[in-house]
């Protein structure tokens, strides 16, 4: 299995969705948070096309790479999901070492709250990456979607009304 940037965010986020969005089921088209943020990604630093290059490394997408600071550039639209966020930038920062890109940092970009944070991999970080990379393998193989689990992020989840919409 090829887990993708997507895949490691939503192991994070609820592993429901990461099952739905594995197995074709995707709802992220229905989503104004989607949009909103791929608006924000399009149009915030429109100069960073020109600056930074795109890459794609072992099927896993990087939207913005400086290759002369060997910096991960991530814009978000907030950081209401950052745990996640963290982890899909030390996934790709772990991702380059593999194929030997190393000495990588990554920043978090929250441009409506004009906030940046750096992101590091620690070896505890490689560690715990390996075990999730394993366990999203396994949730996503699995014949049966996990059960749904109320969170507050879910009223935001474009997969919000396919899990809720038979609830009393």
């Amino acid at each position: 299995m090829n887990v993708t940037g997507t895949h490691f965010a939503y192991y994070w986020i609820c592993h429901r969705k990461l099952w739905l969005f594995a197995n074709g089921i995707n709802m992220e088209h229905t989503s104004e948070a989607v949009s909103d943020g791929r608006f924000i990604h399009e149009t915030t630093y429109e100069r960073r096309a020109n600056k930074f290059t795109e890459i794609e490394v072992g099927g896993v997408k990087i939207d913005f790479y400086d290759p002369f600071q060997r910096v991960i550039h991530e814009t978000k639209r907030s950081d209401s999901i950052e745990e996640a966020h963290q982890w899909q930038v030390k996934y790709y920062i772990w991702v380059l070492e593999q194929h030997g890109v190393l000495d990588v940092t990554g920043l978090l970009e929250y441009p409506t709250m004009r906030q940046t944070q750096r992101v590091e991999l620690t070896d505890t970080d490689r560690q715990t990456l390996e075990m999730v990379i394993a366990e999203i393998a396994r949730l996503v193989e699995s014949d049966s979607c996990p059960p749904r689990v109320r969170k507050g992020i879910c009223r935001n989840c474009s997969y919000n009304d396919f899990c809720w919409s038979g609830e009393e």
